[in-house]
């Protein structure tokens, strides 16, 4: 089983958005046996706290059941636990280096780099368009879901 971990700067909008839409995606490709996904942060800010209330009218706008998620914080060991880290931006990445040390099995990737893209995931949180930010994500697991399947 492949174990994948999305990951932002607080898990209560991007990160657990691409965990529920990824979810979803591989429910509808019967492949829920194969992949395992959770979702994490990089900071402490927001442990404990609910998606953000228009990440998860955005997502149930768009269709999407889930149950309720809490922001997690991303540690040390969940480098051996986890086969990919798929992080929102480059602040991102910044901050798990610092978490991690190194990457030196090459675990650590942007979701836009699967579609081609090199450009960060907008933080809604400062921008506050969810539509975009969940279209992003969308293309970006639908992208990943591809290259993990080829």
């Amino acid at each position: 089983m492949t174990k994948i971990m999305f990951v932002c700067h607080g898990n209560i909008c991007r990160s657990p958005m691409a965990e529920i839409i990824m979810n979803d995606m591989l429910k509808k490709a019967n492949l829920q046996n194969k992949f395992s996904v959770s979702s994490s942060a990089t900071s402490y800010e927001e442990i404990g706290n609910p998606i953000y209330p228009p990440a998860k009218a955005e997502l149930q706008r768009r269709g999407f059941s889930f149950e309720e998620h809490y922001s997690t914080k991303l540690c040390s060991d969940d480098y051996d636990k986890y086969d990919l880290f798929v992080l929102m931006d480059k602040n991102n990445l910044f901050n798990i280096k610092h978490i991690f040390n190194n990457d030196n099995s090459n675990k650590i990737h942007l979701l836009l780099e699967y579609t081609g893209e090199v450009r960060d995931v907008a933080d809604p949180w400062y921008s506050g368009d969810f539509k975009k930010t969940f279209d992003d994500i969308f293309n970006g697991c639908g992208a990943l879901l591809k290259h993990l399947t080829k």
